[in-house]
């Protein structure tokens, strides 16, 4: 008889949430089968998350086990609120750790590269040069992130105005990819992958990472531009829903990130 959390395995590891709750719609979500969520210490040294006394496996079959017990209860508070069914839309944390599991660990390199590569081309170093009212909305938002990366890091990027593409100090880079080293584990590096794509920012990924800005603030000095955009044209239904589910993403790796400490 087939595992019943094989059926959870596409909707838990598409990254796309649109796609997910595509694939949610398709089938009927599966009905929870367990009845107790449990902690415990794994053979890796980690904490791995049991249902009625069973590890919960990753969609390629590797056992759910995190570093730390604050990650831990985070999985288990996401599988303990399934109700009747289980809904993988309430549970990103989950998967988050199946990215970092079945994905990250296989090549933390590359992962590390690409973060490092947002870092080249970064939203807080490409500014508006007019209107002057989003100009100095940028410059109160991004320019002391700057200049905590250029004092704290000894990274100092130079801006450019516009979207052309400006080439980022050699140096600036690699202080840059000294301080990142220190998130270079599969969850770590998981967790600001995602905080930096969703906010199209490296350094602000590091600056919440280094507690340099909260999450609601690293969000909000991400959509700087979108804001005054909405403030002075409005926006839709579909774009709010879009936003939310991309905020809900970025809310899971910040406390997914704070646990890991």
């Amino acid at each position: 008889m087939p595992d019943i959390r094989d059926d959870l395995t596409g909707a838990l590891s598409d990254p796309e949430p649109v796609r997910r709750a595509q694939i949610q719609m398709l089938k009927p979500l599966p009905k929870r089968f367990y009845t107790a969520v449990t902690v415990a210490s794994s053979d890796n040294g980690g904490h791995a998350v049991l249902l009625d006394g069973r590890t919960v496996r990753t969609p390629a079959k590797n056992p759910l086990s995190v570093p730390t017990a604050r990650v831990a209860a985070l999985l288990a508070e996401e599988w303990d609120a399934q109700k009747d069914v289980i809904d993988p839309a309430t549970m990103p944390v989950t998967r988050l750790a199946n990215t970092a599991l079945d994905g990250v660990a296989k090549d933390i390199r590359a992962v590390f590269e690409d973060i490092l590569k947002f870092s080249g081309t970064d939203l807080l170093c490409y500014r508006a040069s007019e209107p002057e009212g989003l100009v100095a909305r940028q410059m109160e938002g991004w320019d002391p992130i700057l200049a905590w990366a250029a004092e704290s890091l000894g990274a100092r990027f130079v801006l450019a105005e516009g979207i052309i593409h400006q080439e980022q100090p050699r140096a600036a880079v690699n202080a840059f990819a000294n301080a990142l080293r220190a998130y270079a584990t599969p969850l770590g590096l998981a967790c600001l992958h995602t905080i930096t794509t969703l906010t199209g920012s490296a350094i602000l990924a590091l600056a919440f990472a280094e507690q340099r800005a909260t999450a609601e603030e690293t969000w909000a000095f991400a959509h700087v531009d979108e804001d005054w955009q909405i403030e002075h044209w409005g926006t839709d239904e579909e774009a709010f829903q879009r936003r939310e589910l991309r905020w809900r993403e970025m809310q899971a790796a910040a406390k997914t990130l704070d646990a890991l400490r």
